[in-house]
């Protein structure tokens, strides 16, 4: 079976002006943003690292600046682990249970979403794939070809008067470990894409969706079959769910190309 998709893209960028009062989310999109669930929790240990993140900050903090400091925490304190599979489960209370803070997107932008929405802010990951190479001049973030292996995950948080905010803190770690063999914190072009990347998104990239410890639908294997996201092709037969982190024995493949 071949399934082909056209897709367009624009780049995303927030701007910091005068807020609009009518961006904001009703009550229950909040509560639905900001709730606890078994892989994004938002009590104990996770709620105590997130009111570190925010100490010392004013009581009229906003909610960008909130964010943006639960965002600086997590860039300095988690990395990139090559040997994770796939791109990470996103076990966010283990992680930090262990202080073991290494991992993929799903890992680092999970824990990104779990502290914010511990203190309130409605936040959630958006899972997706790379479609095309970085304009950016970064290698490691842009992906064309075969693309059968360049699923990534971002996430986003909700700022009263501004809206859905873009961000991507794996991906900083990403060119720390991986732009021109690693590159330390404090290189320009690392410091160039940490700022970017809180508030703007290079849209070489292709979002499905921003669903969470989910069942699928139709799926066999009910409850025991639950997956903390939906980001990889997903089967199954009589015998069990095929594994979607080895697409050669799966045999499925994923390719793009830029029309245009």
């Amino acid at each position: 079976m071949k399934v082909s998709i056209l897709v367009s893209t624009r780049n995303r960028n927030l701007e910091i002006s005068t807020p609009n009062p009518s961006l904001k989310l009703s009550k229950e999109e909040q509560r639905f943003w900001t709730r606890g669930t078994k892989y994004l929790p938002t009590d104990g240990i996770v709620k105590v690292k997130a009111q570190e993140c925010i100490a010392g900050l004013p009581a009229n903090t906003s909610d960008v600046d909130k964010a943006k400091a639960i965002y600086n925490w997590v860039v300095d304190n988690t990395h990139r682990n090559p040997k994770t599979r796939g791109y990470g489960q996103g076990n966010v209370k283990l992680m930090l249970e262990t202080n073991n803070l290494g991992g993929k997107c799903a890992d680092i932008n999970a824990i990104f979403v779990a502290l914010s929405r511990s203190v309130g802010l409605p936040a959630r990951d958006v899972y997706g794939i790379r479609i095309a190479d970085s304009t950016r001049g970064y290698k490691s973030l842009g992906k064309t070809g075969d693309i059968t292996k360049a699923q990534h995950c971002r996430a986003e948080f909700y700022a009263s008067g501004y809206g859905w905010v873009p961000v991507d803190p794996a991906d900083v770690r990403k060119v720390i470990l991986e732009e021109t063999g690693g590159l330390a914190v404090t290189d320009p072009k690392v410091i160039a894409i940490r700022d970017y990347l809180f508030g703007n998104w290079e849209m070489n990239w292709m979002a499905y969706n921003y669903d969470h410890d989910l069942t699928l639908p139709g799926s066999m294997l009910g409850k025991k079959g639950e997956i903390p996201f939906l980001m990889y092709p997903q089967a199954e037969n009589t015998e069990g769910r095929f594994n979607s982190l080895d697409p050669d024995n799966f045999k499925y493949k994923i390719t793009s190309r830029r029309i245009g």
